[in-house]
């Protein structure tokens, strides 16, 4: 792929994904050095009356939220108004776990890098769980399920709701669970730790959190059709309708659901809408060293902060500051982030040293928009548009080595993980979904293949080397059986 041509085969396969994966609508678009030179869009962003996509067509973007708010972090540092390595408590008292003093030694970096420690919780579920409610139910009594990430609409069930930031530190400081170990060990993606850093940007600069994002980043940039509500997209109608999935009889239904979910105690966290366009402007901020157009919204410095690999969050990809980073995606530093939620999978890609960006859009979750946007990315550095840019060699385990995996995984986000061994091999059971192409790649840790990617598997053990966590899609699920 260049400026001037796109390889057919891309377009191909792309037409083969939204295919097999029932996707709606799927909106992508390049630029190189801040020029748009290829958009697309396949399928529709309302299927029963056939609207087209276009690269202004609004999306919910989920955690590539994520990024806007360590920008605001960035700036706030810059402004002088706090530091990343200061403690959160100074920011908020009130905020208690368990362990009181790895609670004390938790900054706002750890927060930012997902490395607080803090294990997967079910505050979020308690956050949607008003907007939740509102989906339809079937003739059948189900009510639909959104993904967000693996995780289950169930566990929203009977669950109170937290809708400020006040009863999200409240009701963290109520739940019993273990910190996975000392801030700045452990990766795992935490939405409550963004939530917080919410908090903290609120509390600071003395605006909300939404209110912040516009005036700092959205309108400096020229996102005009990037919102937290719908309800601000004064006079544009071209925004997507959102769809969601369910299986019944072995099949999968495909269906519209336009009641977006929302979690006011958890915005910074990934509910803020855009478009192709304005994700391109906004990739410029990683790209083009803290500038876009004629607007500094960030010191280079700040940038190389943003976009430094932090800590390893999966198989040779680490986590800078709200986005990840992949050192050598064929040869080249990726900078990136994905967000899934409810009628959402999306996905910003940069690759500074080219002078490339690109954001791709799906209007259904689950599905592997990401690996359109490597393939894409691939694509244009002359690399085969399906393979992996991943490299690893496989080991061999014996079914004995394999036993001590076996067993049940719980997370306090509703996911749960049995792994098997089944004919000599590993596989990871979840709800709906039987994960069996699993290659050991040594130190307890596996490549998984999943929708299209590879996904790298980690067992975590304790001192006495029992295995007592599992880590995949970035987060870490205790071992409860």
């Amino acid at each position: 792929m260049t400026q001037q041509t796109v390889n057919r085969e891309f377009e191909q396969y792309c037409q083969e994904i939204v295919e097999e994966y029932e996707i709606p609508g799927f909106s992508i678009g390049l630029a190189k050095d801040g020029q748009l030179f290829y958009e697309n869009g396949f399928g529709y962003r309302d299927v029963e009356n056939k609207l087209p996509l276009s690269a202004d067509t609004v999306f919910g973007i989920g955690s590539v939220t994520k990024s806007f708010t360590c920008v605001a972090i960035m700036q706030l540092q810059e402004a002088g108004k706090l530091n990343v390595h200061d403690p959160v408590v100074k920011y908020l008292p009130e905020f208690k776990t368990p362990n009181e003093e790895y609670t004390k030694q938790m900054t706002i970096h750890h927060f930012m890098t997902h490395s607080a420690g803090l294990p997967p919780l079910p505050t979020l579920f308690k956050a949607l769980s008003k907007s939740v409610a509102n989906d339809p139910t079937f003739d059948d009594g189900e009510k639909p399920g959104g993904d967000i990430g693996l995780v289950q609409e169930e566990a929203t069930k009977e669950q109170p709701s937290v809708d400020t930031y006040e009863e999200l530190m409240a009701d963290i400081a109520e739940q019993d669970f273990t910190l996975l170990g000392e801030p700045g060990t452990e990766f795992s993606y935490s939405n409550d730790s963004y939530a917080m850093l919410g908090t903290i940007i609120e509390r600071v600069s003395g605006v909300t959190y939404e209110q912040y994002i516009k005036d700092y980043i959205l309108d400096p940039a020229g996102m005009k059709n990037s919102v937290f509500h719908l309800e601000e997209l004064d006079g544009h109608d071209d925004i997507s309708c959102l769809y969601n999935s369910r299986k019944k009889d072995d099949k999968t239904i495909v269906f519209e659901s336009n009641n977006p979910w929302d979690a006011p105690s958890m915005r910074a966290a990934g509910f803020l809408k855009s478009t192709v366009n304005d994700m391109l402007k906004y990739a410029e901020i990683f790209r083009n060293k803290g500038r876009v157009g004629e607007a500094q919204l960030l010191s280079p410095e700040s940038v190389e902060a943003i976009t430094t690999p932090h800590i390893e969050c999966d198989k040779d990809r680490y986590y800078g500051y709200g986005v990840m980073v992949t050192p050598d995606f064929y040869g080249y530093k990726l900078v990136d982030h994905g967000g899934s939620i409810k009628g959402v999978a999306a996905q910003m890609h940069i690759l500074p040293e080219v002078g490339l960006t690109g954001v791709a859009f799906a209007n259904l979750a689950g599905v592997p928009a990401t690996k359109l946007l490597y393939s894409a990315f691939a694509d244009y550095l002359g690399q085969p548009i399906k393979d992996s840019h991943k490299s690893y060699e496989e080991v061999e385990l014996s079914e004995e080595e394999l036993t001590q995996y076996v067993g049940e995984y719980a997370s306090g986000e509703g996911t749960k993980y049995s792994v098997v061994v089944e004919e000599g091999k590993l596989s990871v059971k979840a709800e709906g979904i039987t994960l069996s192409d699993i290659k050991p790649i040594g130190n307890d840790t596996f490549m998984v293949a999943f929708r299209e990617s590879e996904l790298g598997l980690r067992f975590v053990k304790d001192a006495d080397n029992k295995v007592i966590r599992l880590a995949f899609g970035f987060r870490q699920t205790p071992k409860v059986q």
